[in-house]
């Protein structure tokens, strides 16, 4: 009886495993026949483009044109017409000098030259008389006329050395004023009246003043070597200055030095800018934003496509499922896209859009 009990429980047991062994087995079996799902490998096609981009350099305004003016003779200042910001226009007379020695030589060389033209004005009027008289046969000999011929050329030629030295003294005394060679601002003004001043290291360290032209300004740019093939002649450039924050000024690209500055590796670049209400200033520091065309031969890959690696940079080709490395030239390069050049690229071919070192020639994707 008591026997017939613990058979009746084994079997029981026995039962419910093989039932919870049918409901859990199916399952365990179903999930493990589930594909695995592999990562997706993203591709792009290739394709040529030109990468428009702007760089932001610092510049400098100066003036179209600066002259320091000096004395050219040496002598004291008898009257000062200008100071610093004085307004001058070309021909406008702006320092007068005074040398009294300068005064006696032009003196002495007009009373030389005026006693020359009386001697020749006599030896040219015997001259004629002989040579009138000579007419007469037997009156004069030839040999008289021309004594009297030789005497009027010496006295000429005396009386025209006396002419060029009076227009010498006549120059020198003229150096005695100093004018504007053009429209301008005095930005300088070093002496005073009664000052003695004379030619550069010969009676002045420093200039009477500084003549500086506003309205035509010239912003100069250096810029880096890498992108010299990238801008021309024309081109129009925005820049600012922190003296008007928020105002954006634009000028055209007019002069270009063709070479480079030795020391900063940059070309030297100039643009007229035109200052008709005197808002900018020679000296100020601008920040130019110069728009540089792509080049078209190149083609146009996403940043992260582009291997940099000990091996060398390059760019993974897709051939019939596998992986090709190829090498390439970097060019210029935007948050998203790069600029790639290289002799194995092709138009229309496909890439990896998200490529590593890891990836190497031959493997499948």
């Amino acid at each position: 009886m008591k026997t017939h009990i613990l058979s009746g429980t084994s079997i029981f047991c026995s039962i419910l495993v093989m039932a919870l062994f049918s409901n859990c087995s199916p399952k365990q079996n179903k999930e493990k026949a589930q594909p695995v799902n592999k990562p997706v490998t993203e591709t792009f096609t290739l394709s040529h483009g030109a990468l428009n981009t702007a760089i932001k350099i610092p510049a400098e305004l100066t003036a179209f044109r600066e002259v320091d003016l000096y004395a050219k003779v040496n002598g004291f200042v008898k009257a000062m017409n200008v100071d610093v910001g004085s307004q001058v226009h070309a021909g406008e007379l702006l320092v007068r000098l005074e040398a009294p020695e300068l005064g006696s030589q032009q003196s002495g060389a007009q009373a030389k030259l005026k006693s020359l033209e009386a001697v020749y004005i006599q030896s040219n009027a015997t001259y004629q008389r002989i040579l009138e008289t000579s007419k007469t046969p037997g009156t004069i000999s030839k040999n008289d006329v021309d004594i009297a011929l030789a005497k009027k050329n010496s006295d000429f030629s005396q009386l025209d050395a006396a002419r060029a030295a009076y227009r010498e003294t006549d120059n020198i005394v003229q150096y005695l004023t100093i004018r504007a060679p053009f429209d301008g601002v005095i930005s300088a003004r070093n002496v005073n009246l009664g000052a003695y001043v004379g030619p550069s290291g010969k009676g002045s360290e420093l200039p009477v003043v500084t003549l500086k032209e506003l309205k035509h300004l010239r912003l100069v740019v250096a810029v880096p070597e890498s992108y010299k093939s990238l801008i021309k002649i024309s081109d129009t450039v925005q820049f600012s200055v922190k003296a008007y924050p928020g105002k954006i000024f634009s000028a055209k690209i007019t002069r270009r030095a063709g070479v480079m500055d030795t020391q900063l590796r940059a070309e030297r670049v100039e643009l007229d800018v035109y200052n008709d209400d005197l808002e900018l200033s020679p000296g100020m520091v601008a920040e130019v934003s110069i728009k540089l065309s792509g080049d078209k031969n190149g083609f146009l890959a996403p940043k992260n496509a582009v291997v940099n690696s000990t091996d060398g940079v390059f760019v993974l080709e897709v051939v019939n499922g596998k992986i090709w490395r190829r090498p390439v030239v970097k060019g210029r390069e935007t948050d998203s896209l790069t600029e790639v050049f290289g002799s194995n690229l092709k138009d229309g071919a496909i890439y990896i859009k998200h490529a590593s070192e890891e990836m190497h020639d031959g493997a499948s994707i």
